[in-house]
């Protein structure tokens, strides 16, 4: 019996022990709450992705991809100069689609920074170009009243200390390849490095909103939280930024404080994101194409609509979108850019408050046939989608006695409720609990018309 409970308060000792060692941020759940509630409100953001991979145009993957080498690359370094750089003309775009907040790459998997570094001097200062992009990107997108991220690669491969691992444009087979590859590289040197920079980001711009590290990739020839020294850099993170959103890429998901949103990559989630059964923050970061820097002849690029429904889906699951754009090596959008973006900003002039403040809906409303819903909890609105523009009558299963009044967002005109009546009850599946919309027989002339349901 007495060794059961020497056994049992050992045990306690060590979960409750486990447990302090997995807490990096003294936090609350609801302090983390209100954190974050800018952003929750904001569902919105634009991804700047742009480095010298704009000069290759096929791929921000490019060095990767075709192997080139390191002394291959310069060329790129040597020759860059975006003269068309007009941060304030990509802040109007972004502010005109209606987007909240930017992030963009400081410094992507090539190594190459676009600010000021005092820790390499491959770097924009030395290109060129010769003036710190980063620091005029935050001024511009600050002045518009945008939130303001940065991006930095964890990944790096120029640096002549970063090991190289199954994703470096000189990835090998073998360990012994690898062994004979790394002979003489340190990467506790690169931790350094990485430390340092991250600290210059976070130290030189003022206050940034949002931090993207990207990314991790453990296992057999990959890199993890030990070779980032990911707790520590998270601790520095949070003691020079308080208010700072991070992403979930350091390896650290098991960590209190080691991230706080989850980022789906390149799809659309079927639910909710959860962890343990609790719903979680997240953002889904996506391509108007299928690459993230500029890449002159890819052409697969999404239309207006999947675009929208993009949005309003992830909205209608409790998320974000951060939308990328690859500018080119001169420093302005491709034209293909321009047009999704004014595009979706048309959208938005008119059915914004479908998409801000706005998150799942309560689960006792049905969602209508070839519809998505979102829910205004502040301003107790129902937003329905019409992805299938109904013919005249549109039923509201089970909303009896649940709203008020009814109009299209886009010019605030009323639309007609009735109780399902007359013929139309013939083969239907309407009850007396259901609601009738008598929408005009015309579409209105928007991409996708958005009934705004006041509830009682």
């Amino acid at each position: 019996m007495k060794q059961r409970l020497l056994f049992l308060m050992l045990t306690a000792f060590l979960s409750q022990n486990a447990f302090s060692q997995q807490k990096i941020w003294n936090e609350t759940e609801e302090e983390k709450t209100e954190r974050l509630q800018w952003w929750t409100d904001a569902r919105f953001g634009m991804f700047i992705h742009w480095g010298l991979y704009a000069q290759a145009a096929r791929h921000e993957w490019v060095k990767k991809r075709e192997r080139i080498s390191d002394e291959d690359y310069q060329k790129y370094f040597e020759l860059f100069n975006p003269d068309l750089f007009d941060p304030t003309e990509w802040a109007k775009k972004a502010k005109a689609a209606g987007m909240k907040y930017a992030v963009i790459t400081t410094k992507h998997h090539e190594g190459f920074c676009m600010f000021e570094s005092d820790f390499t001097d491959y770097n924009i200062m030395n290109t060129p170009y010769g003036k710190d992009i980063i620091k005029q990107w935050v001024e511009a997108f600050r002045a518009e009243g945008l939130g303001v991220g940065f991006y930095y690669s964890l990944i790096d491969w120029h640096h002549p200390e970063y090991t190289i691992d199954r994703v470096h444009p000189q990835s090998a087979n073998t360990q012994e390849e690898y062994d004979q590859l790394n002979e003489g590289r340190d990467m506790a040197v690169y931790r350094d490095y990485l430390k340092n920079q991250v600290r210059e980001i976070l130290t030189n711009y003022g206050k940034i909103d949002v931090l993207w590290l990207d990314y991790s990739f453990p296992g057999q020839f990959g890199k993890g939280r030990d070779d980032w020294g990911s707790v520590e850099l998270i601790k520095m993170v949070r003691e020079l930024q308080p208010e700072i959103l991070v992403n979930d890429r350091l390896d650290l998901k098991d960590y209190w404080g080691g991230w706080d949103f989850t980022t789906p990559e390149q799809f659309k989630v079927q639910s909710w994101p959860e962890v343990d059964g609790k719903k979680i923050p997240w953002e889904t970061c996506q391509t108007f194409s299928g690459s993230w820097g500029y890449y002159r002849d890819e052409h697969t690029w999404k239309d207006n609509k999947q675009l929208l429904v993009l949005l309003i889906e992830s909205v209608s699951k409790g998320g974000n979108v951060l939308l990328n754009v690859g500018p080119t090596a001169r420093g302005t959008f491709d034209h293909r850019a321009d047009e999704a973006l004014a595009g979706m900003g048309e959208w938005m002039k008119f059915n914004d408050r479908s998409i801000y403040g706005c998150t799942q809906a309560p689960k006792d409303f049905e969602v209508p046939e070839h519809t998505i819903l979102t829910y205004n909890p502040e301003t107790n609105r129902l937003y329905i989608h019409l992805l299938d523009y109904p013919i005249t009558n549109f039923r509201l299963p089970g909303y009896k006695g649940k709203v008020k009044y009814a109009q299209f967002l886009h010019d605030a005109s009323e639309i007609n409720i009735t109780a399902p009546y007359g013929h139309q009850m013939q083969g239907s599946i309407a009850t007396e609990n259901d609601l009738n919309l008598r929408l005009p027989v015309n579409k209105p002339n928007v991409e996708i018309p958005v009934i705004e349901v006041f509830l009682k």
